[in-house]
Protein backbone atom coordinates (compact mmCIF):
# COMPACT_ATOMS: atom_id res chain seq x y z
CA UNK A 1 0.00 0.00 0.00
CA UNK A 2 1.47 3.35 -1.05
CA UNK A 3 2.28 5.71 1.79
CA UNK A 4 0.15 8.89 1.57
CA UNK A 5 3.08 11.04 2.74
CA UNK A 6 5.62 10.09 0.08
CA UNK A 7 5.35 13.28 -1.95
CA UNK A 8 6.72 16.78 -1.30
CA UNK A 9 3.24 18.23 -1.85
CA UNK A 10 1.65 16.01 0.84
CA UNK A 11 4.43 16.80 3.32
CA UNK A 12 4.19 20.53 2.64
CA UNK A 13 0.41 20.47 3.16
CA UNK A 14 0.70 18.45 6.38
CA UNK A 15 3.27 20.85 7.83
CA UNK A 16 1.25 23.90 6.79
CA UNK A 17 -1.91 22.48 8.33
CA UNK A 18 -0.11 22.20 11.67
CA UNK A 19 1.69 25.54 11.27
CA UNK A 20 5.08 23.83 11.18
CA UNK A 21 8.26 23.80 9.11
CA UNK A 22 11.26 21.48 8.78
CA UNK A 23 13.72 22.58 11.47
CA UNK A 24 17.41 22.43 10.51
CA UNK A 25 18.40 22.28 14.19
CA UNK A 26 16.94 18.78 14.31
CA UNK A 27 18.30 17.75 10.92
CA UNK A 28 14.77 17.43 9.53
CA UNK A 29 14.78 16.23 5.93
CA UNK A 30 11.71 14.04 5.53
CA UNK A 31 11.92 10.99 3.25
CA UNK A 32 9.39 11.27 0.41
CA UNK A 33 10.56 8.49 -1.93
CA UNK A 34 8.29 5.44 -1.90
CA UNK A 35 10.94 3.30 -3.63
CA UNK A 36 13.62 4.13 -1.05
CA UNK A 37 11.14 3.69 1.77
CA UNK A 38 10.43 0.13 0.59
CA UNK A 39 14.16 -0.54 0.28
CA UNK A 40 14.77 0.48 3.91
CA UNK A 41 11.98 -1.78 5.19
CA UNK A 42 13.27 -4.72 3.14
CA UNK A 43 16.85 -4.16 4.34
CA UNK A 44 15.63 -4.32 7.96
CA UNK A 45 13.72 -7.60 7.69
CA UNK A 46 13.17 -9.97 9.41
CA UNK A 47 11.74 -8.15 12.41
CA UNK A 48 13.03 -10.58 15.02
CA UNK A 49 12.89 -8.05 17.85
CA UNK A 50 11.47 -4.62 18.69
CA UNK A 51 12.34 -1.89 16.18
CA UNK A 52 13.61 1.43 17.49
CA UNK A 53 13.32 4.43 15.21
CA UNK A 54 15.16 7.67 16.00
CA UNK A 55 13.79 10.85 14.46
CA UNK A 56 10.48 9.59 13.03
CA UNK A 57 9.69 13.10 11.82
CA UNK A 58 6.25 12.87 10.22
CA UNK A 59 5.93 9.11 10.74
CA UNK A 60 6.48 8.04 7.11
CA UNK A 61 9.01 5.29 7.83
CA UNK A 62 7.32 4.50 11.17
CA UNK A 63 4.07 3.75 9.39
CA UNK A 64 5.77 1.64 6.72
CA UNK A 65 7.52 -0.42 9.41
CA UNK A 66 4.30 -0.94 11.36
CA UNK A 67 2.45 -1.96 8.18
CA UNK A 68 5.21 -4.52 7.55
CA UNK A 69 4.62 -6.08 10.96
CA UNK A 70 7.32 -4.39 13.07
CA UNK A 71 6.80 -3.55 16.73
CA UNK A 72 7.99 0.08 16.65
CA UNK A 73 9.22 2.41 19.38
CA UNK A 74 9.69 5.85 17.78
CA UNK A 75 11.89 8.35 19.63
CA UNK A 76 11.43 12.00 18.65
CA UNK A 77 13.11 15.03 20.20
CA UNK A 78 10.94 17.72 18.55
CA UNK A 79 7.79 18.10 20.66
CA UNK A 80 6.21 20.27 17.93
CA UNK A 81 5.68 17.07 15.94
CA UNK A 82 3.52 15.39 18.60
CA UNK A 83 0.13 16.34 17.03
CA UNK A 84 1.44 15.43 13.55
CA UNK A 85 2.62 11.99 14.63
CA UNK A 86 -0.57 11.36 16.57
CA UNK A 87 -2.46 12.09 13.34
CA UNK A 88 -0.28 10.16 10.87
CA UNK A 89 0.17 7.12 13.14
CA UNK A 90 -3.41 6.91 14.42
CA UNK A 91 -4.50 3.28 14.55
CA UNK A 92 -0.96 1.90 14.23
CA UNK A 93 0.63 -0.05 17.10
CA UNK A 94 3.51 2.37 17.62
CA UNK A 95 4.89 3.62 20.95
CA UNK A 96 5.92 7.27 20.73
CA UNK A 97 8.63 8.54 23.07
CA UNK A 98 9.41 12.26 23.09
CA UNK A 99 13.00 12.41 24.25
CA UNK A 100 16.52 13.16 23.09
CA UNK A 101 17.77 9.87 21.60
CA UNK A 102 21.24 10.47 23.05
CA UNK A 103 19.69 10.42 26.55
CA UNK A 104 17.63 7.27 25.95
CA UNK A 105 18.57 4.20 28.10
CA UNK A 106 19.81 2.10 25.17
CA UNK A 107 21.68 -0.26 27.47
CA UNK A 108 18.29 -1.45 28.78
CA UNK A 109 16.56 -2.33 25.48
CA UNK A 110 15.86 -6.04 24.84
CA UNK A 111 18.66 -8.09 23.32
CA UNK A 112 18.08 -8.66 19.60
CA UNK A 113 16.52 -5.21 19.08
CA UNK A 114 16.74 -3.44 15.71
CA UNK A 115 17.40 0.19 14.83
CA UNK A 116 15.71 1.39 11.63
CA UNK A 117 15.91 5.13 11.07
CA UNK A 118 16.50 8.16 8.91
CA UNK A 119 19.01 9.45 11.44
CA UNK A 120 19.39 13.17 12.14
CA UNK A 121 22.81 13.91 10.66
CA UNK A 122 24.12 15.75 13.71
CA UNK A 123 23.78 12.75 16.07
CA UNK A 124 24.40 9.83 13.71
CA UNK A 125 28.03 9.08 14.61
CA UNK A 126 27.77 9.30 18.44
CA UNK A 127 24.45 7.44 18.44
CA UNK A 128 25.57 4.54 16.23
CA UNK A 129 28.80 4.25 18.26
CA UNK A 130 26.81 4.01 21.48
CA UNK A 131 24.32 1.49 20.09
CA UNK A 132 27.14 -0.76 18.89
CA UNK A 133 28.78 -0.61 22.32
CA UNK A 134 25.57 -1.80 24.06
CA UNK A 135 25.64 -5.19 22.33
CA UNK A 136 21.81 -5.19 22.40
CA UNK A 137 21.15 -4.88 18.65
CA UNK A 138 20.79 -7.61 16.03
CA UNK A 139 20.76 -5.14 13.12
CA UNK A 140 21.04 -1.43 12.50
CA UNK A 141 19.63 -0.07 9.23
CA UNK A 142 19.78 3.68 8.77
CA UNK A 143 20.20 6.65 6.49
CA UNK A 144 23.17 8.97 6.99
CA UNK A 145 25.20 11.41 4.93
CA UNK A 146 27.12 9.58 2.21
CA UNK A 147 30.37 10.91 3.69
CA UNK A 148 29.58 9.28 7.07
CA UNK A 149 28.57 6.03 5.36
CA UNK A 150 31.92 6.03 3.52
CA UNK A 151 33.77 6.48 6.82
CA UNK A 152 31.80 3.64 8.43
CA UNK A 153 32.64 1.21 5.63
CA UNK A 154 36.13 2.46 4.66
CA UNK A 155 39.11 0.15 4.17
CA UNK A 156 42.73 0.82 5.22
CA UNK A 157 44.85 3.12 3.03
CA UNK A 158 41.82 5.19 1.92
CA UNK A 159 41.09 8.84 2.86
CA UNK A 160 37.83 7.97 4.66
CA UNK A 161 39.44 5.31 6.87
CA UNK A 162 39.79 6.17 10.53
CA UNK A 163 38.47 5.76 14.07
CA UNK A 164 34.81 5.36 13.00
CA UNK A 165 35.72 2.72 10.37
CA UNK A 166 37.55 0.69 13.00
CA UNK A 167 34.81 1.12 15.61
CA UNK A 168 32.24 -0.24 13.16
CA UNK A 169 34.56 -3.05 11.98
CA UNK A 170 35.22 -4.10 15.58
CA UNK A 171 31.53 -4.52 16.37
CA UNK A 172 29.80 -5.33 13.08
CA UNK A 173 29.74 -6.38 9.46
CA UNK A 174 28.97 -3.18 7.53
CA UNK A 175 27.32 -2.65 4.15
CA UNK A 176 26.59 0.53 2.24
CA UNK A 177 23.47 -0.61 0.38
CA UNK A 178 22.55 2.38 -1.79
CA UNK A 179 22.84 6.14 -2.17
CA UNK A 180 19.86 8.51 -2.07
CA UNK A 181 19.78 11.78 -4.01
CA UNK A 182 18.69 15.00 -2.28
CA UNK A 183 15.39 14.80 -4.17
CA UNK A 184 14.38 11.74 -2.12
CA UNK A 185 13.76 14.13 0.79
CA UNK A 186 11.71 17.22 1.60
CA UNK A 187 13.20 19.69 1.99
CA UNK A 188 16.11 18.32 -0.09
CA UNK A 189 19.41 18.36 1.86
CA UNK A 190 22.57 19.76 0.31
CA UNK A 191 24.26 16.36 0.46
CA UNK A 192 23.77 12.84 -0.90
CA UNK A 193 22.59 10.30 1.68
CA UNK A 194 23.30 6.59 1.95
CA UNK A 195 21.55 3.54 3.35
CA UNK A 196 23.79 1.52 5.68
CA UNK A 197 23.19 -1.86 7.30
CA UNK A 198 25.27 -3.05 10.24
CA UNK A 199 25.10 -6.63 11.53
CA UNK A 200 26.67 -6.70 15.01
CA UNK A 201 29.00 -9.63 15.76
CA UNK A 202 28.48 -9.69 19.52
CA UNK A 203 32.00 -8.43 20.23
CA UNK A 204 32.28 -6.46 23.51
CA UNK A 205 33.77 -2.99 23.70
CA UNK A 206 37.56 -2.76 24.15
CA UNK A 207 38.41 0.61 25.76
CA UNK A 208 42.19 0.02 25.65
CA UNK A 209 42.06 -0.80 21.93
CA UNK A 210 40.07 2.32 21.11
CA UNK A 211 42.22 4.56 23.30
CA UNK A 212 45.14 3.33 21.18
CA UNK A 213 43.29 3.83 17.89
CA UNK A 214 42.11 7.30 18.91
CA UNK A 215 45.69 8.28 19.76
CA UNK A 216 46.92 6.80 16.46
CA UNK A 217 44.52 8.90 14.37
CA UNK A 218 44.62 12.09 16.47
CA UNK A 219 47.59 13.30 14.44
CA UNK A 220 46.76 11.58 11.18
CA UNK A 221 49.63 13.04 9.15
CA UNK A 222 52.26 11.94 11.65
CA UNK A 223 53.84 8.50 11.64
CA UNK A 224 52.19 6.03 13.98
CA UNK A 225 55.36 6.04 16.10
CA UNK A 226 55.26 9.82 16.57
CA UNK A 227 51.49 9.93 17.10
CA UNK A 228 51.56 7.28 19.82
CA UNK A 229 54.70 8.54 21.56
CA UNK A 230 53.19 12.05 21.48
CA UNK A 231 50.10 10.63 23.21
CA UNK A 232 52.17 9.16 26.04
CA UNK A 233 52.96 5.64 24.84
CA UNK A 234 56.67 4.88 25.54
CA UNK A 235 58.53 5.46 22.28
CA UNK A 236 60.94 2.55 22.69
CA UNK A 237 58.03 0.22 23.43
CA UNK A 238 56.17 1.37 20.31
CA UNK A 239 59.32 0.91 18.21
CA UNK A 240 59.73 -2.64 19.51
CA UNK A 241 56.07 -3.45 18.87
CA UNK A 242 56.16 -2.14 15.30
CA UNK A 243 59.30 -4.15 14.63
CA UNK A 244 57.70 -7.30 16.07
CA UNK A 245 54.74 -6.80 13.72
CA UNK A 246 57.07 -6.35 10.74
CA UNK A 247 55.94 -2.75 10.25
CA UNK A 248 58.35 0.00 9.12
CA UNK A 249 59.11 2.90 11.53
CA UNK A 250 57.43 5.36 9.12
CA UNK A 251 54.12 3.46 8.97
CA UNK A 252 50.98 5.59 9.45
CA UNK A 253 47.80 4.67 11.31
CA UNK A 254 45.72 4.48 8.12
CA UNK A 255 47.84 1.56 6.89
CA UNK A 256 46.84 -0.77 9.75
CA UNK A 257 43.70 -2.86 9.68
CA UNK A 258 41.73 -3.82 12.80
CA UNK A 259 43.65 -7.04 13.40
CA UNK A 260 46.99 -5.18 13.22
CA UNK A 261 45.75 -2.70 15.83
CA UNK A 262 44.63 -5.59 18.05
CA UNK A 263 48.09 -7.18 17.82
CA UNK A 264 49.74 -3.80 18.48
CA UNK A 265 47.57 -3.33 21.58
CA UNK A 266 48.50 -6.78 22.86
CA UNK A 267 52.20 -5.96 22.54
CA UNK A 268 51.92 -2.52 24.12
CA UNK A 269 49.75 -3.63 27.04
CA UNK A 270 51.65 -6.83 27.86
CA UNK A 271 53.76 -6.30 31.03
CA UNK A 272 57.47 -6.16 30.31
Amino acid sequence: MANPLTSPKAVRELLERHGLFADRRFGQNFLVSEAHLRRIVEAARPFTGPVYEVGPGLGVLTRALAEAGAEVVAIEKDLRLKPVLEETLKGFPVRLVFQDALAYPWEEVPEGSLLVANLPYNIATPLVTRLLKTGRFARLVFLVQKEVAERMTARPKTPAYGLLSLRVAHHAEAERLSDLPPGAFFPPPKVVSALVRLRPKGVPDDPELFALIEAAFAKRRKTLLNALSGAGYPKARVEEALKALGLPPAVRAEELDLEAFRRLKALLYTPV
